[in-house]
């Protein structure tokens, strides 16, 4: 599976806003992911979401959307790990995570060497057709707590829609599997 990071913290980079209107916090209540429109659809992302959120996991999700990607020119296969052919149709997701514990990034250093981490244990995966980038922002976890965060974008191509979205299901799966390694 390919996978990389990046660093977008400054001027007019995205933030995530953790505790946004309509936060669902899945630590404490898994079973209403399926309140989230974007995991109701997709029981991949689902699954994902409630691994993420897992006891044992060292992060904790705040937002995620699933979209099409419609414009097939936008697809690099060789960034998806694809023959021209396999990257016809695409579809990608985000997720939003921030730490369990505050003090885990409260350095950029060791955001990053998490996210170096999380890429090793992501490249060995025989996965082909996908890609995880990871996207250390600033996060604000409440109006007067800044910190940082992560976002991941997950993308998947195929022949057909149906078959993006099941190399997607895939891709997620082994996602959120490094998290309980």
């Amino acid at each position: 599976m390919e996978a990389d990071w990046e660093f977008e913290v400054g001027g007019d980079a995205p933030v995530i806003e953790a505790l946004w209107t309509g936060f669902v916090d899945l630590r404490q209540h898994p079973e209403r992911v399926r309140e989230l429109p974007e995991a109701a659809g997709f029981p991949a992302l689902a699954a994902a979401l409630k691994a993420l959120n897992a006891p044992g996991s060292p992060v904790w999700t705040s937002k995620c959307d699933v979209w099409q990607i419609v414009e097939p020119e936008l697809v690099d296969p060789g960034e998806l790990d694809a023959e021209p052919a396999s990257a016809t149709h695409a579809t990608s997701c985000y997720i939003d995570l921030l730490p369990r514990n505050e003090q885990q990034w409260s350095l950029p250093a060791l955001a990053v060497d998490w996210c170096k981490e999380i890429c090793a244990h992501l490249r060995p995966i025989p996965l082909s057709c996908c890609r995880a980038d990871l996207i250390i922002r600033r996060s604000f976890i409440a109006p007067d707590l800044s910190n940082l965060g992560v976002t991941a974008y997950v993308t998947a191509c195929g022949a057909s829609a149906a078959e993006a979205s099941g190399v997607l299901d895939a891709a997620l799966a082994a996602f959120a599997g490094v998290f309980h390694e």
